[in-house]
């Protein structure tokens, strides 16, 4: 009601978007509260039905990231099995230009 006497130009912008806000409100008003409730069911049962196919989509990925998952981890079983069994093979020599000593000896005797 301020807004209305006052002359300012701030004041008169506010008076203005408050009758807007009552012609929006009157507009809202006047729509029949069981078209609003109806439309109102039919979006929350859309909203409903795309999160239900959300998290479908969603369980079946995790279901083919838990078998390759499980894939991985069988084959990653196996080459560390296969790994174990070539630990039981003689020791490499170091690949390198500084050898250890250990190796040195046991080269100069092997040459001898």
């Amino acid at each position: 009601m301020l807004s209305s006497v006052l002359s300012s130009k701030v004041a008169i912008q506010a008076n203005r978007k408050i009758m807007r806000a009552f012609v929006a409100y009157r507009h809202l008003a006047e729509l029949p509260i069981a078209a609003t409730y109806l439309d109102l069911r039919k979006q929350i049962e859309d909203i409903r039905q795309e999160m239900n196919d959300i998290l479908a989509d969603q369980n079946d990925i995790n279901e083919s990231t838990r078998a390759q998952l499980d894939a991985i981890s069988t084959a990653l079983a196996e080459l560390q099995s296969s790994r174990s069994q070539f630990a039981t093979l003689k020791p490499r020599k170091p690949i390198g230009f500084i050898q250890p000593e250990e190796n040195d000896e046991e080269d100069k005797e092997g040459k001898k």
